[in-house]
């Protein structure tokens, strides 16, 4: 899930980069999502074990890499940001093991945050995409402080995109701002990645683009570690470590943990005000894809 009026982001030049999004690549297998919580731990502090450095712009990439990419919206420093996005390259659910986004399956997040998290029995229809639609409500104590739709598609090969989300922040019951709110295909705005179906350390690709409202970008800083957060442990493969942070937000920075089955457990800021929130209960419905 994106950040929302969390830490995000450290300073970095604007950039991206070209790239066509065509042909078709191979469906994934779908990964069901277990239905129960795994053993419950005792109240250790949620860790992972990675503790990367400043991301590096990655290998050197394709002036127009296809949708056979395996980082389909790879960031690279000066280089600008185009997408074309094909609708024939994206199905209508989300299986991807470490982003599962099903209809009916509902995150609840405690720490810093109270965070209440509901994947929607509707779609959206974004350039000619049909996306998951996820609600993520925040609250500061019993007051709702931000209500967001965001928007998801997965694509054949698997990786989870962001067409877009639908913001609102509130104080006292009243709409306050609706910054950072942005529709792919809208006033220049362009989706990006999300979850890639295959990462790797080093990976960095961008999650969003509106010039100056939503800049998000991560890089991929482990594919296995420990944690331990109010609903579990994992370890080894079972876990993915990224860190994300925008240009529009200078000197903030956050790090997200994800588990299989249940996607991120565990947003931690590491850079800027501290922030900690963890997965504390999920319902996970279990859907194959058609």
């Amino acid at each position: 899930m994106a950040s929302h009026g969390s830490a995000r982001a450290i300073a970095v030049a604007f950039a991206g980069v070209a790239l066509t999004i065509a042909g078709c690549g191979q469906a994934t297998t779908p990964t069901q999502a277990p239905t129960a919580a795994p053993p419950s731990a005792t109240a250790a502090p949620a860790v992972a074990t990675a503790t990367p450095g400043a991301p590096s712009p990655g290998p050197s990439v394709a002036a127009t890499p296809s949708m056979l990419s395996r980082n389909p919206a790879p960031y690279v420093e000066g280089a600008p940001y185009s997408i074309a996005i094909n609708p024939a390259d994206f199905h209508g659910y989300i299986d991807n093991s470490f982003f599962p986004m099903t209809a009916g399956s509902t995150f609840t997040f405690d720490g810093d945050e109270h965070v209440e998290v509901k994947v929607l029995d509707t779609q959206k229809v974004i350039l000619g995409v049909p996306v998951v639609v996820v609600s993520d409500k925040v609250f500061d104590g019993d007051e709702l402080v931000e209500d967001t739709l965001d928007y998801y598609a997965e694509d054949v090969r698997g990786n989870v995109w962001y067409f877009g989300e639908d913001t609102a922040e509130y104080e006292k019951g009243k709409v306050t701002s609706r910054a950072g709110s942005w529709i792919a295909g809208v006033d220049g705005a362009m989706p990006g990645i999300v979850m890639l179906a295959h990462p790797q350390v080093g990976d960095v690709y961008r999650q969003e683009y509106l010039k100056g409202e939503a800049e998000d970008l991560a890089v991929v800083t482990a594919v296995s570690g420990s944690i331990t957060v109010p609903l579990g442990t994992w370890s080894g493969a079972d876990v993915l470590v990224t860190e994300e942070w925008t240009p529009l937000e200078p000197g903030v920075r956050e790090r997200k943990t994800y588990v299989i089955g249940y996607g991120v457990v565990e947003t931690r800021a590491i850079e800027g005000d501290p922030e900690l929130v963890t997965l504390r209960s999920a319902d996970i419905k279990v859907q194959m894809g058609g």
